[in-house]
């Protein structure tokens, strides 16, 4: 395998504290050296890194998988590719397929399948119960837990499908607990939320559009948090949305409560007024909230209550988005736009670099328990170079996701990915195979 000398980039690594100019060593797919200055040999490739920061690949705690079942609007090489050019090395991908991840079977299939492109490291969840995979209804008991883990499984979760059974989250979390695995819930209580499609208030009214209550996400995020603390489980909360469940979260985590939680860069980017012109990219769920939820999530992420950020990467069959606002298909592409539209927080000055990068590598890998997420001497190479101030505007029209339904199509960014490396090797960028 080359040995690689990564030379005079900014050397930044949340986990560990680091942040300066220095040279970075790989071979044989593991940072090998990390100094301020190292000897090149002839036989090294070298990237010039002046003027560029490099860090560990990005974590993704929350990607919809469309195979098995849809692969006409995004199969795991698609997926591969995407991630790649997104700087993403590591994603968890939910267990919505068709059939879904309710079997160890399938969880060794979409681990080895990942392994086989070689562009990424999948780590599935496996879902808490059995559901008909189009419906979501319940049509069964628990999932098998144990051999799922064993299987490779990061945590389990019934996402994008909200866990309503209070009984059954709370047998979830105190069987999970004897594996010290992660239970994860989509921060929504159906019998509120009903048929709702848009933020409860003014604009949903003014458009016709059926109303969700903010209250919907709070009332499963408290409840959750109360099984949490009488089980003793590990429990992770996403995407939040709204302050009243930041707030929630936050008085848990002030209780010693091991819980955790992430947030999707629509809700700290964008707020309702998107949705004004009926475009059904703006249709995700939970749906895009007010300006002052908009801010409660900044500073969520800001003051750590809110402990990662995931793409929620959601493409949509375009027949699903060509529709009436209230029955078009949820969700958004967004592995692609991760680091670009999350710099956002950094030019506000929300957060530091430095922070912000720490919900994108070690806060997921903290939260999924996986040595990922770092620089560190012997870790796998799975690196991130990019250019943060380089100015440019996203366009959906080359983004390599086969469906490109996404809202920040045409918005100015700044900040560009350069270059990814997956164990060693590039896998994005002007040389990447």
């Amino acid at each position: 395998m080359t040995t690689t000398l990564f030379r005079g980039a900014r050397l930044i690594d949340p986990g560990q504290g680091l942040d300066r100019i220095g040279h970075l060593l790989v071979q044989n797919g593991k940072i090998a050296a990390l100094e301020g200055a190292i000897p090149v040999a002839p036989d090294w490739s070298v990237v010039d890194g002046t003027d560029l920061c490099l860090a560990p690949g990005l974590i993704d705690l929350r990607v919809h998988l469309r195979e098995p079942g849809d692969e006409h609007v995004e199969s795991l090489e698609v997926l591969a590719e995407a991630a790649a050019a997104g700087g993403v090395t590591t994603l968890a991908g939910l267990p919505g397929t068709q059939p879904r991840v309710e079997n160890p079977a399938l969880i060794l299939h979409l681990r080895r399948r990942f392994e086989s492109i070689g562009k990424a490291r999948l780590l599935p969840w496996g879902a808490i119960t059995h559901r008909d995979a189009e419906t979501g209804a319940p049509k069964g008991g628990m999932c098998e837990m144990g051999l799922m883990l064993e299987a490779g499984a990061v945590g389990f979760t019934d996402a994008p499908t909200p866990l309503a059974d209070a009984g059954v989250m709370r047998r979830a979390m105190s069987y999970a607990r004897s594996f010290d695995a992660l239970i994860h819930n989509h921060p929504l209580d159906p019998g509120l939320a009903g048929s709702g499609v848009a933020t409860e208030g003014e604009i949903a009214t003014r458009m016709g559009l059926p109303g969700m209550p903010p209250m919907a996400e709070l009332l499963m995020v408290e409840r959750d948090l109360r099984l949490a603390e009488l089980t003793g489980g590990r429990l992770h909360l996403g995407p939040l949305t709204t302050a009243a469940s930041i707030d929630a979260v936050r008085q848990a985590k002030a209780r010693g409560l091991a819980v955790t939680a992430d947030t999707a860069p629509a809700y700290f980017a964008l707020n309702e007024l998107e949705i004004g012109d009926y475009r059904t990219d703006a249709k995700i769920s939970p749906p895009l909230r007010c300006e002052e939820d908009r801010l409660a999530v900044v500073t969520g992420l800001a003051d750590g209550t809110i402990d990662a950020i995931a793409s929620d990467h959601a493409p949509q069959d375009r027949d699903g988005k060509r529709l009436p606002y209230a029955t078009a298909a949820t969700g958004m592409v967004g592995i692609e736009t991760l680091l670009p539209i999350s710099l956002t927080l950094v030019q506000s000055g929300a957060l530091t670099l430095t922070d912000l990068l720490a919900k994108l590598t070690a806060g997921p890998a903290r939260i999924l328990k996986r040595p990922l997420g770092s620089l560190k001497i012997g870790g796998a190479a799975d690196l991130l170079l990019f250019d943060p101030t380089r100015a440019g505007r996203i366009d959906a029209r080359v983004l390599r996701s086969t469906m490109r339904n996404t809202l920040f199509d045409r918005r100015p960014i700044e900040g560009r990915v350069v270059g990814c490396w997956f164990e060693g090797r590039r896998v994005f960028g002007a040389d990447a195979t």
